[in-house]
């Protein structure tokens, strides 16, 4: 099977999967935004005015996994089985990671890199009366799994 997003006129499509087998997919993305250490202070603080910032930004990021279909033009939408979007804090910095996983004919890689992108976006926004002084940075695919092409493991090189 060959697949393309284009047809023999050249032309863009959606990739017909329709003979493909249902597997067990995941993906895992990751993605940094720093912030400096009076914001990453108020978050640990919860004295944003805007309210919780990790838990607006994971509602987010889960919900921006579930739109990906709406916002990528040839994505296919998909029913996805698990959505997580975890944190880790450092003094300057926060590293936001999505995982999603379905069982179907197509991988979860753009619906993983949505969501943390979302997230980080969530985390700028809830933060900039702050500081505009913010860098989203390091967006990447860390694992996926599942699907014809297997296992895959990010390995900056």
């Amino acid at each position: 099977m060959e697949f393309s997003h284009f047809d023999e006129k050249g032309n863009a499509i959606m990739v017909d999967v329709s003979q493909k087998e249902d597997t067990k997919r995941t993906a895992i993305a990751k993605g940094t935004i720093i912030t400096g250490k009076e914001i990453i202070s108020k978050i640990q603080e919860a004295s944003i005015q805007k309210g919780d910032v990790l838990s607006v930004s994971r509602i987010a990021g889960i919900m921006g996994a579930k739109k990906t279909s709406e916002l990528i033009p040839l994505c296919h939408p998909l029913m996805l089985s698990k959505i997580t979007i975890d944190f880790e804090v450092f003094d300057t910095s926060i590293d936001v990671y999505c995982t999603v996983s379905n069982v179907g004919k197509t991988g979860v890689e753009m619906e993983a890199l949505t969501g943390v992108n979302v997230a980080l976006l969530t985390i700028y926004d809830m933060c900039k009366a702050i500081s505009k002084n913010m860098e989203i940075t390091n967006i990447h695919l860390v694992s996926k799994s599942g699907g014809k092409s297997g296992e895959y493991v990010w390995n900056k090189e």
